[in-house]
């Protein structure tokens, strides 16, 4: 499908536009984090400590004194580096491994897909604190681990999609005339699963913020005074009575973030449906 009519598509759904402007202002916070924090998201003082939301502090301040609304600018970036190196990983290796197990099929396809029933038949999250908690937590073990786990579900779609394909008559013709199984696999099968790599990749790049924000909640994943919108929950989750702010402003954060995430993916989805070609995309019709 031709980038245009996806873009036109994409742009009469009022969700996935909705869910377009909310990832916007988060990369965008993060990019301008070091110009829009009014203060150090690192260091505080204590006098000031728990300080209300006040034209001072427009989030207030949380037990160490840090501004919050630094902290939550400077998360933006972590959160959103965790997404995109994490599903980068996953994409690379489910692309891979899918691409591989679909075309080759047999004994290939049979040993991949066992080894990706056995990464989903255990929880995700579970899977990562125990991963996470077998090393000494840190972000580039975060990165990994997140991506490492992220790659079944990846490689499912496009084995998926490539069974499809490959019986086609034109792979059929391409192999006919001796066209090696590199530049079938490039040329004709790689083209038509980019679509659902894109929709599940922005899709996962939430699933990857929330799995940080749990690492991070638990201990295990960014280390203070590191800002993490899952660690400030964490350190506010004592203080709920007397200083909700502190966990409350992260939080939403990373409800938006996600619901940006989804509402933008699923517009993808929509807009990249051939199915849908002739109705327009199924957001138009909200």
């Amino acid at each position: 499908m031709h980038a245009p009519l996806v873009w036109y598509r994409l742009a009469r759904d009022r969700w996935a536009l909705a869910g377009l402007a909310i990832v916007v202002l988060m990369v965008l916070a993060a990019l301008l984090a070091p110009w829009l924090a009014p203060a150090d998201p690192v260091r505080g003082a204590l006098a000031r400590s728990l300080e209300p939301p006040s034209p001072a502090f427009l989030l207030g301040t949380d037990a160490q004194g840090r501004d919050v609304l630094s902290r939550v600018l400077y998360g933006a970036r972590l959160s959103l580096a965790v997404g995109l190196i994490s599903q980068s990983i996953a994409c690379v290796l489910g692309l891979a491994l899918g691409l591989v197990a679909g075309y080759y099929g047999r004994w290939i396809d049979a040993a991949v897909m066992r080894v990706a029933d056995v990464t989903l038949a255990f929880p995700s999250l579970l899977l990562l604190i125990a991963i996470a908690a077998a090393v000494k937590p840190s972000l580039p073990l975060v990165f990994v681990v997140i991506g490492v786990v992220g790659w079944a579900g990846m490689a499912r779609i496009v084995r998926g999609q490539v069974l499809v394909v490959r019986a086609l008559e034109y792979v059929q013709a391409a192999r006919a005339l001796g066209a090696s199984d590199t530049r079938i696999v490039t040329r004709h099968l790689l083209p038509n699963v980019i679509a659902p790599v894109v929709v599940a990749t922005t899709l996962g790049i939430g699933g990857a913020i929330m799995a940080e924000a749990a690492l991070s909640f638990v201990g295990l994943g960014a280390q203070p005074p590191t800002p993490s919108w899952g660690a400030m929950v964490s350190e506010g989750r004592d203080l709920l009575r007397v200083a909700p702010w502190v966990s409350l402003y992260p939080g939403l954060a990373i409800g938006c973030a996600v619901l940006g995430l989804n509402l933008l993916g699923d517009g993808l989805r929509d807009a990249l449906d051939v199915r849908l070609r002739g109705a327009g995309g199924g957001g138009a019709a909200l």
